[in-house]
């Protein structure tokens, strides 16, 4: 497996084709790289696609300590001087939308445009996030897995299609507890809501209308103070590019097609 090594950080990435511009896929809370499958096919035949682990998840490092949404966007930042990209597309989901919304305000030099999905300016409340960190500390990932695929996906698509289920599901349950803890840790404490609208690249949100995560107030919330920004509502729950994988990406192919 590739890997770049930056300080104390080894990050596991992917990048695959020689086209132009590079495409930056970021996985969400509790999965890794593979998350973005559903849309490899499609984007693989206009971009250079280049997929990561976000620090504590999936093959990359589980360093000690609370991580902060700058820190993981710092990490991207790394991981793009390494390998010599100046500027790309960043499309992330749930902490991988955060961690967008944080290269716009902070690194808008290193996007050419900004896809955020599924994520918000701030999620949940402390109290939330402090009892789910205690439960997979004490309990391990085993512990929160039936939960949180319920909220990822309609009943619906539950029921239909139970080999995609169980292939998300088995992503979070092996997921490192100490990682998964330490992101929660810094969705807990990231709060843009003040700042996001300084974000100036040109920005697509992509929403669920059934998400229970991310209200659809959320996402209008970005499309309102990002100027210019656009949206699409998909019949999904959280992790839409999967639920919806040809909508999903059909809206991601038509936003970088302008």
């Amino acid at each position: 497996m590739p890997h770049v090594d930056i300080d104390e950080l080894k990050t596991h990435y992917e990048l695959t084709g020689d086209r132009q511009p590079v495409l930056i896929f970021s996985n969400s809370l509790g999965t890794n790289l593979s998350m973005w499958e559903p849309q490899m096919a499609e984007m693989e035949r206009r971009f250079r696609i280049l997929r990561y682990d976000t620090r504590g998840q999936g093959g990359s490092s589980v360093t000690a300590g609370s991580y902060t949404i700058e820190q993981l966007g710092r990490d991207v930042v790394g991981l793009l001087d390494s390998l010599h990209i100046n500027r790309a597309i960043f499309c992330g989901l749930s902490m991988g939308g955060m961690v967008g919304m944080w290269l716009g305000i902070h690194a808008p030099d290193r996007l050419h445009r900004l896809v955020l999905c599924n994520t918000a300016a701030k999620i949940g409340t402390k109290e939330v996030w402090n009892a789910r960190i205690a439960t997979v500390r004490r309990d391990g990932m085993k512990s929160v897995a039936a939960s949180v695929v319920e909220r990822w996906f309609t009943p619906e698509f539950r029921a239909s299609a139970e080999e995609k289920v169980a292939w998300t599901r088995e992503m979070l349950e092996n997921s490192p507890r100490e990682g998964y803890a330490s992101c929660c840790d810094a969705i807990r404490d990231m709060d843009l809501r003040d700042t996001v609208g300084q974000i100036k690249t040109p920005t697509l949100v992509i929403y669920g209308g059934r998400d229970p995560v991310i209200p659809n107030s959320e996402a209008q919330f970005l499309t309102d103070r990002i100027r210019g920004a656009q949206q699409v509502e998909l019949a999904a729950a959280h992790l839409s590019n999967i639920e919806q994988s040809e909508s999903f990406t059909k809206a991601l192919s038509d936003f970088l097609s302008e």
